[in-house]
């Protein structure tokens, strides 16, 4: 979002109260209006997952803004959601939520977040600092580019989850069963599962999301996305890719996708980068770490 420097008049009449289940229509409201891509699954992980909440900043009872979290057991805690109305932009409310959110989390050891490039001067305010660069890329599938040619991989089952949760505690860095769980029962074409790694996706409102892709080597990245990919002929994907993966960011490109946008994600309070980022070649997206 954009970088939100405030002023008292613009802050007239403007509270802060908790998210409920309710304020999930507001929310679609003003992810359509800020041109994001969340559906009504999305916002309920924020309301239904244990220990996660939001806050909305109202002004006589009409919603202005969100911000939302996510508590990862035993690890950290994920800010997401940061959506102000675009016609009151500037006018202190994101700040205000922010100040909400980390006095909720204040106890709570280190805190991610992924900001965009206006986003990031509010972040680094409040005490975030760099971890690392993504990418979002996107691509308009053409099945022909996606031909798996590496290893054995095939279509993830229910009863592959609980190995793939186990896996995913030691290469995410915590505990996030539910947010694949969640995945999984909403696309289970898009999960994909081998002896050294696995993938999932879901829908959204403008296009479809691929990640997390979790993999031990580069081979196996590949072959998962093109069985993931390969039957979604003439349908729109995106997905974010860390910066530094230079390797696999050039073989997406030869298949078509394209980078979009850059954006940053960011850490406050002591922390390292938790799990194993090198095996991580797909995110959850920024709204889940």
């Amino acid at each position: 979002m954009e970088d939100d420097a405030g002023d008292s008049v613009g802050m007239t009449g403007v509270s802060v109260r908790a998210m409920t289940r309710s304020d999930i229509v507001a929310g679609l409201q003003l992810s359509r209006a800020c041109k994001w891509n969340q559906i009504e699954d999305d916002w309920r992980c924020f309301l239904e997952f244990e220990g996660a909440g939001g806050y909305v900043a109202v002004r006589d009872t009409a919603p202005l803004g969100t911000i939302a979290f996510l508590r990862y057991p035993g690890a950290f805690r994920w800010i997401a959601m940061m959506l102000v109305d675009p016609q009151v932009r500037r006018a202190g409310i994101a700040s205000l939520l922010m100040e909400t959110a980390l006095d909720t989390l204040r106890d709570d050891g280190c805190i991610g977040l992924d900001a965009t490039p206006e986003g990031e001067p509010l972040y680094r305010r409040y005490g975030f600092t760099d971890g690392y660069s993504l990418v979002r890329t996107k691509v308009v599938v053409n099945s022909e580019a996606f031909t798996p040619s590496h290893g054995i991989v095939r279509r993830m089952e229910p009863s592959d989850l609980p190995e793939v949760f186990a896996r995913d505690r030691v290469l995410f860095g915590a505990d996030r069963s539910a947010l694949l769980a969640s995945f999984y029962h909403r696309a289970p074409e898009l999960a994909w599962f081998a002896e050294h790694g696995y993938c999932f996706g879901r829908p959204g409102y403008q296009y479809n999301q691929v990640g997390p892709i979790a993999a031990e080597d580069l081979d196996t990245a590949r072959d998962l996305l093109s069985h993931c990919l390969s039957a979604q002929h003439g349908r729109q994907f995106a997905l974010d890719v860390p910066k530094h993966a230079v390797e696999w960011l050039r073989w997406m490109e030869s298949v078509g996708f394209e980078i979009e946008r850059p954006f940053l994600r960011m850490y406050r309070g002591d922390h390292r980068d938790p799990g194993l980022p090198d095996w991580q070649y797909g995110i959850a997206g920024p709204e889940f770490g």
